[in-house]
């Protein structure tokens, strides 16, 4: 074996050794339902077979939620996010918020409240999945922790007030008394901290003042999201369709879902398409870096930045074409941004409507939407 291969075989392991998830590596496991047990969580209401469950590491809230954000302002924040620094886009109202995936890579939840709806802020680095949930529950609102556990590679967050178990991925009740019900998903993109800044400079960034020291900045899983890579504690059959680690623009319209492989939005840059009869057009442009690439987040690879919205405004359907970083509709030759925003133009100032979506790696969304189509086939 090339030395170079040794040395880098080797700067994995260590920076696997110090993920969150590092005892994802060991054999010999805790038994999930013995720790269960101490839990208050109603065991007997379950929508799966505990024997899913896979303990991941850290203990509950082991790998510690942020339930008091502190926020800084963008020109603040320049100060140690790079301009492709990956964050979780999020806008409720007049308030926009982003979340560097350099500090949720260490929480991986965030108990919020943005334009007055309390949210969490997810993010699992074992399956790249962001997704932001309405905290408002059946007239409570839950705020949610690492519960410990991987069900299908991905993170199981837990509530506080009745400690059911959530499958990040999906939002969906799995253990205990919410077992069989669903979050709902607050739209939110991924970008990169510049894009951001220039939509929203009045936007507010969180803070690495977390409480907590950690090597924010830094990727704990170096290489990780190497295509053809096998994902941690993973125990279904991978789907061939797509490599493991391929990302993927995700949408989920009622009972349809799609898959938009990144080999093939990067290419295109706009796909006009329809799910369950809904149309939507898919973005991609270049602005924003893997969290999972290189060790420094800031010298990772760009794999650019997404968005998926409702191309109707004002009861036109526009029609979109990709042109130096920006996006432009044939009906009025406006100029729109990553964020569906008109920045030039008849229709500046215009935004379009986002959809829920997700930039996910490929097995994680094929294990739990295995109906989906894929673009492209």
């Amino acid at each position: 074996m090339m030395l170079a291969q040794i040395t880098r075989i080797v700067a994995v392991c260590l920076c696997l050794t110090m993920a969150p998830h590092a005892f994802a590596q060991k054999k010999k496991r805790p038994d999930p339902v013995k720790i269960l047990q101490t839990w208050k969580t109603d065991l007997t209401k379950s929508e799966i077979d505990l024997g899913e469950l896979l303990a991941g590491g850290p203990g509950k809230d082991g790998i510690p939620p942020i339930d008091d954000p502190v926020f800084v302002t963008v020109s603040d924040a320049a100060a140690w996010l790079d301009a492709k620094d990956p964050v979780i886009a999020l806008k409720v109202g007049d308030d926009a918020r982003a979340y560097p995936l350099q500090i949720l890579m260490w929480h991986e939840i965030v108990n919020d409240t943005v334009g007055g709806t309390p949210v969490s802020v997810t993010f699992c680095p074992l399956c790249n999945a962001t997704a932001v949930f309405d905290r408002r529950f059946e007239g409570a609102v839950l705020d949610f922790g690492v519960s410990g556990f991987l069900r299908k590679s991905d993170l199981v967050m837990y509530d506080r007030q009745t400690e059911s178990l959530w499958q990040q991925f999906t939002g969906e009740g799995l253990v205990g008394t919410h077992a069989g019900k669903f979050l709902d998903v607050v739209p939110s993109q991924l970008i990169g901290f510049a894009q951001f800044r220039k939509a929203h400079p009045q936007g507010k960034v969180l803070s690495r003042e977390t409480g907590h020291d950690r090597a924010y900045g830094q990727n704990p899983y170096v290489d990780y999201d190497e295509t053809d890579r096998k994902p941690f504690l993973f125990k279904d059959a991978l789907d061939e369709r797509l490599p493991p680690m391929e990302r993927v623009i995700t949408v989920k319209i009622g009972k349809k879902a799609k898959a938009y492989p990144y080999s093939r939005t990067r290419q295109k840059r706009v796909i006009h398409d329809k799910i369950a009869k809904r149309k939507i057009v898919v973005f991609h442009a270049e602005g924003a870096a893997s969290a999972l690439d290189k060790k420094e987040i800031a010298a990772s690879e760009d794999i650019g930045a997404t968005g998926v919205f409702d191309p109707e405004v004002d009861g036109k359907v526009l029609k979109f074409s990709y042109r130096d970083g920006l996006f432009v509709d044939a009906q009025t030759k406006s100029e729109w941004d990553i964020t569906g925003t008109a920045i030039a133009g008849p229709m500046k100032g215009k935004s379009l409507k986002p959809i829920a979506h997700g930039n996910d790696f490929a097995f994680a969304w094929l294990a739990f939407m295995m109906d989906t189509k894929i673009y492209g086939d």
